[in-house]
């Protein structure tokens, strides 16, 4: 389990348009890291669109967002596109940083259990470290009280 202070792990996946993107390269700047189950579903579309509605503040703050899901880069371009997103989405279709982080889960839904990403926000600071963990944050307010931690 993951704790406030240590290390954020690297890692490396791919962006909606098939580069490579590292955690590490956002050192010297905060970044908000979320983790959410699947492109176009009504809760991960909400919490993205709650993003992109606030990103000019993000980046006010000199803050870079993150999303990573399980979904292909094909299925990102099509999310980003639809909703006009313009942060950074990253392909976790080998579970790298899902299971990095801790967010690959038993789930529970409508009694059927299952494994699944379990909606998981992260602010990591300037030099690489964890600064705050929002567990099973709500998809309409978490980009609202990650503005109001900064």
């Amino acid at each position: 389990m993951l704790k406030i202070g240590q290390k954020a792990p690297d890692f490396t996946l791919p962006d909606k348009d098939g580069k490579s993107v590292s955690l590490s390269d956002f050192l010297g700047k905060k970044v908000v890291l979320y983790f959410y189950p699947k492109d176009n579903t009504p809760g991960c579309t909400r919490q993205a669109c709650a993003f992109a509605g606030a990103y000019s503040q993000f980046k006010a703050k000199g803050v870079e967002v993150i999303g990573v899901s399980r979904d292909s880069a094909a299925s990102h371009i099509r999310f980003a596109e639809k909703y006009n997103l313009p942060f950074i989405i990253l392909s976790d279709t080998g579970l790298d940083a899902i299971e990095k982080y801790g967010v690959w889960q038993e789930k529970k839904l409508y009694g059927k259990v299952s494994m699944g990403v379990v909606r998981t926000t992260f602010i990591i600071d300037e030099q690489g470290n964890i600064a705050d963990i929002m567990p099973k944050v709500k998809p309409d307010t978490n980009a609202a009280e990650i503005l109001a931690k900064l």
